[in-house]
């Protein structure tokens, strides 16, 4: 069950939705504060300042994760001066990334778990650097990230995005099929269609959803 206020929106014990965002027509955005064991942690990045207080009201972010360069903007160095957060982000897309605020950590192309508790999944394919991330929830429940590597739709399914000129549809293939080896509970994506960016699974679930997006791989 979710709890909502005019800000954000609890969705577990230690999970929060913020407001939604639409950086431009036809886009529309969410971002995830987790209460981890080692601080807040930030995924993704909220469009606007709007929920800062909010964020603040609950201890403020210790580490904010992108998973990929399409969340980098202005509001990046905003968050730096309110929180005083360590920025992780995609190395292989740190320059354009850096342009907008300080990266403090540079995610690498290896599968590992981190001193945070985050499981770094590298996912390229949407970007040349996009990344997913799993996290453990305080009930044992498994929070898996995905940002735009795959995302939910208005129709329920859940698909995939090549972008024109930049994306590699073998590298995004292998991705999906690599996400399909995880058991999440939940999934988050950034950008999403339809009304909602998450989605309670089990395994069978999953592995519709895994199916649903590989389809629209192009070939």
């Amino acid at each position: 069950m979710t709890t909502s206020t005019t800000q954000l929106t609890r969705i577990r014990d230690d999970l929060w939705q913020t407001r939604m965002d639409s950086p431009f027509p036809g886009l529309t955005t969410h971002a995830y504060l987790w209460r981890g064991p080692h601080g807040n942690v930030l995924f993704y990045s909220p469009a606007t300042g709007a929920d800062f207080d909010a964020i603040d009201a609950l201890g403020g972010v210790s580490a904010q994760y992108l998973s990929h360069l399409d969340e980098a903007g202005p509001n990046l160095k905003r968050i730096e001066e309110r929180f005083g957060r360590r920025l992780h982000a995609p190395e292989a897309e740190i320059d354009t990334i850096a342009e907008h605020a300080v990266v403090d950590v540079a995610v690498g192309s290896v599968r590992h778990l981190d001193v945070n508790g985050v499981e770094i999944l590298p996912t390229p394919g949407h970007s040349a650097g996009s990344t997913s991330y799993l996290v453990t929830g305080v009930t044992g429940e498994r929070y898996l990230f995905t940002g735009d590597t795959m995302f939910p739709t208005a129709s329920g399914t859940w698909e995939t995005f090549l972008v024109p000129g930049r994306g590699d549809a073998g590298q995004l293939r292998e991705s999906v099929k690599l996400l399909g080896t995880v058991a999440p509970d939940l999934v988050l994506s950034s950008a999403f269609g339809g009304e909602t960016a998450w989605m309670a699974v089990d395994s069978q679930q999953w592995a519709e959803c895994v199916a649903q997006a590989l389809a629209t791989v192009p070939s």
